[in-house]
């Protein structure tokens, strides 16, 4: 027993509440950092969800106008009204007819017409993926933080102890164990790529 009375040293003590404190405010900041990131991501997934779907619905206007357009040519007896008609169709529509006369309104046009909805759509499924990433990163924090923390009480609680208490010996003994686990989580936190 009194080979781990050097547990109950007061500079040890010392040393275990000084380094449990700053793994705790470290793993807090560090946690606050990833919630922020988490939170950012999360606004920009919404925002560009939210005009991807303005997006689709406006590219369902023009897509209504070219069968509008498209229809009127179709059915024009007129030279100058069929030339209007053409004239008023939208781009992707003309280079789905040059592409393809015979069938205009092909999956080459649709793809066309919601390309930038899409690229919205993609955009926002990578920023909620990543703000998963950092919700994961800032869960792990949290788990050192409350690790570290408890390590911090049994640390505290061992310095205010006799020294001859064995209560003392326990408390500095979990102070450490929790400070080597919280350490071993924190090397273990998911990084979250640039």
């Amino acid at each position: 027993m009194k080979f781990l009375r050097f547990l109950g040293n007061e500079i040890l003590l010392g040393t275990l509440i000084a380094l449990l404190s700053v793994f705790t405010a470290v793993a807090s900041y560090q946690g606050s950092i990833a919630d922020s990131k988490q939170n950012e991501h999360e606004v920009k997934a919404m925002q560009e969800l939210n005009d991807g779907n303005a997006e689709y619905l406006s590219a369902n206007q023009f897509i209504v106008y070219d069968y509008t357009m498209y229809d009127g040519w179709y059915t024009t007896d007129s030279e100058d009204k069929a030339a209007y008609y053409e004239a008023s169709y939208s781009e992707e529509l003309q280079n789905a007819i040059a592409a393809n006369p015979d069938d205009p309104f092909g999956e080459d046009y649709y793809n066309a017409m919601y390309a930038t909805a899409n690229d919205y759509w993609t955009d926002s499924d990578a920023d909620f993926e990543t703000a998963g990433q950092w919700d994961n990163r800032g869960d792990g924090l949290q788990l050192v933080m409350l690790i570290m923390a408890l390590g911090l009480a049994f640390a505290a609680w061992s310095s205010l102890l006799k020294d001859e208490s064995n209560m003392r010996l326990l408390f500095a003994a979990l102070a450490i164990i929790t400070f080597v686990v919280g350490l071993v989580l924190y090397l273990g936190v998911p990084v979250v790529a640039a």
